[in-house]
C-alpha cells in the first residue's frame, strides 16, 4: 500500500516538477526578449507583460493536475491500488513532458514576437494566435490528466 503511494506521488512530482520547470524556463526566453525590446521601444511594456506570462500557464496546469487528483478524484489515499498509482505516475509523465516542452516553444514563439514589435511591427494579435498552438498540447495534457483521473476513481 505505501508503495502505491509513492509511485502515484512519483507521478505528481514530476508533473509539478516538469511543468514548472517549462514554465520558468518560456517567461525567461520571453522576458529575456522583452528587456531587449524595451531598449528599441519602451512604449509597448504592456504588450511585452503579456507574451512573457503566456508559457506560465503550463506550470499552473501541472499543479491542476495535482489538484485533480487530490481533491475532485480523491485517489491519493495511502489505501489506493497498484492501477491507480500507475495512473497518476503516467498521467504525470505525460502532463509533465507536455507541460515542460510546450512553454518552452511558446517561449520561443512569444520571444520572437516581442522581438518584432520591439523593431515596430504590429504584430501583437498574430503573436498571441501563434502562440496558442502550443499552448492547445498542454491543454490536451491536462484533459487527458482528467480523463485519467476520472476513469480510476470509481
Amino acid at each position: 500500500m505505501e508503495m502505491n503511494f509513492l509511485i502515484a506521488y512519483i507521478g505528481i512530482a514530476v508533473m509539478v516538477g516538469l511543468s514548472g520547470i517549462g514554465s520558468a524556463y518560456g517567461v525567461t526566453i520571453a522576458g529575456n526578449a522583452a528587456i531587449g525590446a524595451l531598449k528599441k521601444n519602451d512604449s509597448a511594456f504592456g504588450n511585452f507583460l503579456v507574451l512573457t506570462a503566456m508559457p506560465g500557464t503550463q506550470g499552473l496546469y501541472g499543479f491542476a493536475g495535482y489538484f485533480l487528483f487530490q481533491n475532485l478524484f480523491g485517489v491519493l489515499t495511502p489505501d489506493m491500488t497498484i492501477l491507480q498509482a500507475c495512473a497518476v505516475l503516467g498521467s504525470g509523465i505525460a502532463l509533465g513532458l507536455v507541460g515542460l516542452f510546450s512553454a518552452i516553444r511558446q517561449g520561443q514563439v512569444c520571444a520572437n514576437g516581442i522581438a518584432a514589435i520591439g523593431q515596430g511591427h504590429n504584430v501583437f494579435g498574430n503573436t498571441l494566435i501563434l502562440a496558442v498552438f502550443p499552448e492547445l498540447y498542454a491543454i490536451v495534457g491536462l484533459a487527458a490528466t482528467f480523463l485519467i483521473g476520472s476513469a480510476i476513481s470509481a
